[in-house]
């Protein structure tokens, strides 16, 4: 495993050596935590990390408010992009215009930047809480912004508010996110129940049926396949449960191994063969450890992170080759 230790350089190169196919390299300090970098002999966190659509690029921010942009194709380059001077929140780089990204901080303002020329392009305002997850449609133009209380939907052609999702005070949100290639939007709230809506109108499509049997779950992660077909959603459990959005049913209860007991995180493993109904799942738990899945056979394939290299948050390329 090859360790970048990027300190407080402002560029530099990613990999020092050519990366042996199949080796791990991860981006930290000298002391092999996998998300960390030193500044001046302090350890500053990583918080948050977002692929480009081509999966060549991604962005890292600190809880310094340093966002980096890291080049793995040929060149193999990192610079720093931007200092916003506070914890970032929440990343999106899949935007329409390619050089540009988001970014929710801890003043709960989400704020639009250029990577090239490094201009502040935008800033949207209106959560009165932390910005949670940044949902980007496919198309690159509309993007939904998540806080416990709120969901916000922004045309980034104008960077205006197009729609606001309010609920009760009693429930909060979860998470309120784009399927992939369409206009419908799932919200999922704090009491397990999940709603479909249609993007330009709001207009409620359907709610998947809360189980009838077993312990509840308290859902905190959520993953879709890239066709939108199928639904991963976990939480406070080592249970996870797996929906088919076209039935609107859940199909199948995995159980993870009992070192599971809160699921942080849910991602689908993109194939180039599957035709977007992608069958490995990795699973991220409390213990640092993310654990990938066939969702068919419920087999362990693999993991990655172990208790002295946790793993605090996770993103995949979109062709699947890194995390």
């Amino acid at each position: 495993m090859e360790v970048t230790d990027i300190g407080n350089k402002e560029e530099g190169k990613v990999w020092h050596r050519k990366p042996t196919p199949g080796k791990r390299w991860v981006l930290m300090d000298g002391r092999s935590c996998h998300n960390y970098r030193m500044d001046q002999g302090k350890v500053v966190r990583f918080l948050h990390v977002t692929f480009d659509t081509t999966g060549d690029c991604f962005l890292a921010g600190d809880h310094h408010g340093n966002i980096y942009l890291f080049d793995i194709s040929r060149n193999s380059r990192f610079r720093l992009v931007q200092k916003t001077g506070q914890a970032c929140t929440a990343l999106a780089f899949n935007l329409r215009r390619t050089t540009e990204f988001l970014v929710a901080l801890a003043d709960y303002s989400i704020r639009c930047f250029d990577k090239d020329t490094k201009q502040l392009v935008s800033w949207m305002r209106g959560h009165e809480g932390a910005v949670s997850s940044i949902s980007v449609h496919s198309s690159g133009r509309y993007a939904i912004t998540t806080s416990s209380d709120t969901a916000q939907l922004w045309d980034l052609d104008t960077f205006q508010r197009k729609r606001k999702l309010n609920i009760r005070q009693s429930v909060g949100i979860q998470k309120v996110f784009f399927l992939p290639l369409s206009n419908t939007i799932l919200s999922c709230f704090s009491d397990d129940s999940i709603f479909a809506w249609e993007c330009d109108t709001l207009f409620c499509k359907y709610q998947l049926p809360l189980p009838d049997s077993g312990p509840r779950i308290s859902y905190k992660a959520f993953a879709v396949t890239l066709d939108g077909k199928s639904l991963a959603s976990g939480g406070r459990s080592n249970l996870l449960h797996l929906w088919c959005l076209e039935s609107r049913q859940l199909v199948r209860v995995i159980q993870m191994p009992s070192q599971v007991r809160t699921i942080r995180q849910l991602e689908f493993l993109p194939d180039s063969f599957d035709g977007g109904a992608s069958q490995t799942l990795g699973v991220l738990s409390q213990d640092g450890m993310m654990r990938f899945i066939n969702i068919h056979t419920c087999k362990l394939l693999f993991h990655i992170g172990s208790h002295g290299e946790a793993i605090t948050a996770v993103a995949v390329n979109p062709s699947g080759r890194h995390i």
